[in-house]
């Protein structure tokens, strides 16, 4: 089956700097528009950016833009999500997915998910 498997996450001071990898069990998803989400605790899935499957279109939420950078590797078929700056409201579970259309953020739009890995910003 057809899996996404996210890494990196983990516990860094305000200001610092994280890069989580998804990594795709199948070449097909290099074809795929790869999206990043994030779920706070109480609160909905947000979406961060999403990349097209030959990376030169990327859409980012404002609330990340400038500091966060979406890149893809389609030899490695991985997707990389780059945190600088990190804040303490950017505390959050943070998912990889992938889907067939552009680089939507509605997570309607992505069929595959990846099991969220927990990044923490401590203040």
């Amino acid at each position: 089956q057809a899996q996404l498997v996210e890494s990196g996450g983990g516990l860094v001071q305000a200001g610092g700097s994280l890069r989580l990898s998804c990594a795709a069990s199948e070449r097909t998803f290099s074809r795929y528009t790869m999206g990043w989400f994030r779920q706070a605790p109480g609160k909905e899935r947000e979406f961060i950016g999403a990349i097209t499957w030959t990376g030169y279109t990327t859409n980012y939420a404002n609330s990340v833009k400038g500091r966060f950078t979406i890149s893809r590797d389609n030899a490695k078929i991985t997707a990389y999500l780059q945190m600088n700056s990190l804040k303490p409201k950017d505390t959050a579970v943070y998912y990889c997915a992938a889907g067939n259309s552009g680089p939507s953020r509605q997570p309607l739009n992505y069929a595959y998910w990846g099991q969220g890995t927990q990044v923490t910003a401590s203040s």
